[in-house]
């Protein structure tokens, strides 16, 4: 009668550790959902990682094409008004070199970016809703599918 019990205890354990095809089947599933959202967020993470590196490198290299082909069409750069100065491309350079902001543009570009809005910000202070920030900020954001310089202003 023992032997009968402990067989019968021993055969249940082993039964219960099994999963019903079903249970396979559902956790396969929830599986392949939490991979399909993780790749795209990390996918969007690790394309727009690659761009403010890019960025940064040709910031640091004073590389004007390689910056130029990074910025949106209406790239910010004075608060308010834009100058008279193309908005892109060579206004944009000399105004940097003019105003001797190539350094300050490297220091905030080499800072964390995080969401505001629909933009990646650098500082982040300047997201912070709770602190009154008035300094220099880059701002990239998405422009049909590719990351964008879209501005860097003071004030």
């Amino acid at each position: 009668m023992k032997t009968l019990a402990c067989i019968l205890l021993v055969v249940a354990v082993a039964l219960s550790g099994c999963k019903s095809p079903w249970k396979k089947k559902k956790e396969e599933e929830a599986t392949k959902t939490k991979k399909e959202v993780a790749t795209s967020e990390e996918g969007s993470e690790v394309d727009f990682t690659a761009f403010v590196g890019r960025l940064r490198k040709a910031v640091q290299a004073h590389d004007l094409e390689a910056v130029a082909g990074m910025m949106t069409t209406d790239f910010a750069f004075v608060m308010g008004a834009a100058p008279e100065q193309d908005r892109k491309g060579e206004g944009v350079f000399q105004y940097w070199d003019e105003n001797g902001l190539w350094p300050e543009l490297e220091g905030i570009l080499s800072e964390k970016f995080v969401k505001k809005g629909e933009f990646m910000v650098a500082p982040p202070q300047f997201a912070n809703t709770a602190i009154d920030y008035d300094g220099y900020r880059a701002g990239i954001r998405r422009v049909s599918g590719s990351w964008k310089f879209a501005y860097f202003v003071n004030g």
